[in-house]
């Protein structure tokens, strides 16, 4: 007796499905893979450029955070060391805040003896995209070349949002945090990046 059409179709959709999930794995272990190998990357990485941006994170009370003291640090060294003549801090306010990311860390910079006209204080990103795409109208076209601090695992996210608007950039790590919850989560949003465009990523995050 000859298979039903329906059965031999449900076969063929299995098969398409199962094509589809092992390509899809696929994918996210590569994807998890350029992770972590751009995190270890950015923990040696250095280079000169024409601004340091500082990519944002919590701050209390203008306070910065840990995570925000670290990568302001990282900027401080290399500002002192000669590799670029300027730092960009960046980063909104949460609702109810009355500082800002990028004012909090003006005022560590500036407290810590990096006079004010070396400082630009970018405040309208609220997220990786639009902190960089703040940054790029105020850097670009003029000075295209920047060395972005921020953690390690989210080094391959900022490289490729970067480059996606335009800069030269090489990322430098702050500390050396690169756990596997982090990388994971991370993968998440460079799997989903890499497909819509980061600028559309950064409207869902």
């Amino acid at each position: 007796m000859a298979e039903p059409v329906s059965l031999r179709r449900w076969f063929r959709l299995r098969w398409a499905l199962l094509v589809v999930f092992v390509l899809g794995i696929t994918y996210v272990l590569l994807v998890f893979i350029a992770v972590t190998r751009a995190a270890n990357d950015a923990q040696s990485a250095v280079g000169e450029g024409d601004a340091i941006v500082v990519l944002g994170a919590a701050q209390y009370n203008g306070q910065p955070s840990p995570v925000l003291a670290s990568r302001l640090a990282t900027a401080l060294e290399l500002w002192e060391s000669g590799a670029a003549d300027q730092i960009v801090t960046t980063g909104a306010n949460q609702p109810g805040d009355t500082f800002t990311e990028g004012y909090a860390g003006f005022r560590f910079l500036q407290d810590a003896g990096v006079s004010e006209e070396n400082i630009l204080v970018v405040v309208d990103g609220d997220n990786t995209y639009n902190s960089l795409q703040a940054s790029a109208n105020q850097l670009l076209p003029e000075q295209p070349r920047v060395l972005i601090v921020t953690d390690a695992y989210h080094a391959l996210r900022a490289a490729e949002t970067a480059e996606e608007l335009g800069f030269d950039a090489i990322v430098i790590a702050a500390g050396s945090d690169t756990g596997l919850r982090r990388r994971l989560r991370e993968t998440i949003a460079v799997s989903v990046g890499k497909i819509v465009s980061y600028r559309r990523l950064g409207a869902f995050t």
